[in-house]
């Protein structure tokens, strides 16, 4: 439990967005995919997810972790077979945002949602870290009405809103991994996480891999920043991450330009280069391969989604 306890505290989580939304029409999107940790609570209707069709019963929970694509259905009906494009691109066509409060959790067909980050150290996402699908969250009214308290608070101009939102949001990291830890769910990888996020050296290399995102992050690089020969260094990370450094180089600089695409006004080609890709056409191709979408797309991300 210690252990566990110290990947707690190492946590630092970030509110991105909150919504109460309504839903226009039944649909299903192949394969739903955000770089944030998304917590859904169904009011009315239905949701279902993956392949095998789980469905989501009024007043559950489900958990989809930030960067995992996954199949999630809404309405009672099959509805249109959507791509995660197609919904952040036409958003107001399957939901529209409910603005008062006395609905939340009584129109029909509605559910809200919180979005956050939660990273091991500021730079690790922790639940992408344990690799896993998406998952159902039962039988747990406290994490629920967190939900609603973020969506309420997020719909109002009150005084502490911001800090009222942070506590909120916190309590629902310590929350969902508590029920993790309760139901026994992905033992493996937890138990693997909390050593490895207990080592220096790996440390030391995520740090440096963040403040260096835009350099040179080469084997060669990293093998001095771990104290470890060049030839070993990407066995030792895979060995302790169960990635290998240059793929998870690419998903944080990835990461860190779909931040700087949703929050500044920077153009395409100075982000990448800021995030480490001297070539745009080429940051572009891994961009809409990794995510699905256009870089572009993605920068519209935000005023679709706040519809």
């Amino acid at each position: 439990m210690e252990d566990y306890n110290k990947v707690i505290e190492s946590l630092g989580v970030r509110y991105i967005k909150a919504k109460n939304l309504v839903l226009q029409q039944p649909f299903t999107v192949r394969n739903y995919y955000d770089v944030g940790n998304n917590l859904i609570l169904l009011h009315k209707g239905r949701v279902a997810f993956g392949d095998e069709e789980h469905v989501v019963e009024e007043g559950e929970m489900l958990f989809i972790p930030g960067g995992r694509a996954t199949k999630v259905s809404y309405g009672e009906s099959a509805g249109k077979s959507i791509t995660n494009d197609d919904l952040i691109s036409n958003k107001d066509k399957f939901f529209h945002s409910n603005a008062d409060l006395d609905l939340i959790g009584d129109a029909e067909e509605s559910h809200s949602f919180v979005s956050f980050e939660a990273k091991v150290f500021d730079s690790v996402n922790f639940f992408a870290s344990l690799d896993v699908p998406a998952f159902l969250i039962t039988g747990n009214s406290k994490l629920a009405n967190l939900v609603i308290k973020v969506v309420e608070e997020s719909m109002q101009e009150l005084p502490g809103r911001e800090r009222l939102i942070t506590i909120y949001t916190e309590n629902i990291v310590v929350e969902i991994v508590r029920y993790i830890l309760k139901n026994k769910m992905f033992v493996e990888q937890l138990a693997t996480n909390s050593t490895y996020f207990k080592d220096p050296r790996l440390i030391d290399l995520f740090n440096y891999i963040k403040e260096n995102i835009g350099g040179d992050l080469s084997n060669k690089v990293l093998s001095s920043v771990a104290n470890v020969s060049e030839d070993y260094v990407g066995q030792y990370f895979k060995m302790l991450t169960g990635i290998n450094p240059q793929d998870y180089i690419e998903y944080q600089r990835m990461e860190r330009a779909v931040f700087l695409l949703r929050t500044t006004k920077k153009s395409i080609r100075d982000i990448g280069k800021e995030v480490g890709y001297k070539d745009t056409a080429y940051f572009c191709r891994r961009f809409k391969m990794m995510f699905g979408i256009p870089a572009g797309k993605m920068r519209r991300r935000e005023s679709a989604m706040n519809i």
